[in-house]
């Protein structure tokens, strides 16, 4: 059958199809040898860039741990005495710190910095107390000092004021110190017996004992057993002396009588300021 030319002028135009581009070649694959060395080179470029950068904000890292850690005990503390309470707790043992801290620069230990644990109190990292029992007791004793200094200060501010808050905030201040002072490792005081009698390790030990009877509590109980594990680690080894050096606890009379005379002043100056701001309760009050 043949078609008609005329019709074939009203059948529409085929669409023009090009023909397939060819499939792009895979790229090359990289040998074993240039998967290594690729990352290890575009790592070396890194460390070179950054590396400097890193260098200079590792001593920074102290600082913001400190700061850090000083945050999360004043969120803490607040939960219990609200925040004006808790910052200014906390302000009171950073200062106790800081007295380990300058104590421990001026006996050439360099400190590897300062970590507040809620609860707990604070504490100042170092590999080493001084390399004497003098230097360990000034070491122990600096902390308290500062402290109670710190303390002392706020007396004229709560006679200003007549406000109770800086008195709370004062006889806590002077309570915190004084515990330190008992005669125990790894406490302040049992720093200052070092020098002055380590016998009085056991009469502490047995002072945190009681308190554990009679009080029972977290912080007491982790305290006698850190500190009877100390006084039993340290009494075995007074006579080979700390780290092998026998001369760590021969310490000279006079140096012995002045680290008892700050020590027992300590005593009496922290138990009468917290006399002196001791808050009479009645039950109007409560």
């Amino acid at each position: 059958m043949e078609m008609d030319p005329r019709q074939s002028q009203w059948l529409p135009p085929v669409a023009f199809e090009p023909a397939p581009a060819p499939a792009p070649a895979p790229p090359p694959r990289r040998t074993g040898i240039k998967r290594l060395v690729t990352p290890i080179f575009f790592g070396l470029l890194a460390v070179l860039k950054w590396g400097k950068a890193l260098l200079l904000l590792l001593p920074k890292a102290k600082l913001l741990t400190t700061s850090a850690s000083m945050l999360v005990s004043v969120a803490a503390y607040a939960l219990i005495w609200g925040w004006r309470f808790a910052v200014g707790f906390v302000a009171l043992l950073f200062l106790h710190e800081l007295g380990h801290y300058i104590q421990l620069r001026r006996e050439g230990v360099r400190p590897s910095g300062m970590v507040f644990i809620p609860f707990l109190g604070a504490a100042v990292g170092a590999r080493s107390l001084g390399g004497s029992a003098l230097a360990e007791a000034r070491v122990g004793l600096a902390g308290p000092i500062l402290g109670s200094l710190a303390t002392a200060a706020l007396l004229p501010i709560a006679a200003a004021t007549d406000d109770d808050f800086w008195r709370a905030l004062a006889f806590t201040g002077f309570f915190l110190n004084l515990f330190n002072l008992l005669p125990v490792v790894p406490l302040d005081g049992g720093r200052a017996m070092a020098a002055m009698a380590p016998w009085m390790w056991f009469v502490g030990f047995g002072a945190i004992v009681v308190l554990v009877i009679l009080w029972p509590n977290p912080i007491l109980i982790l305290i006698a057993l850190l500190g009877g594990y100390e006084t039993y680690r340290r009494w075995r080894k007074r006579k080979q002396g700390e780290d092998g050096n026998e001369d760590y606890y021969r310490v000279k009379p006079a140096h012995r009588l002045l680290v008892a005379g700050v020590y027992v002043g300590l005593i009496v100056a922290l138990v009468l300021g917290m006399d002196a701001t001791h808050i009479e309760r009645t039950l109007s009050d409560v």
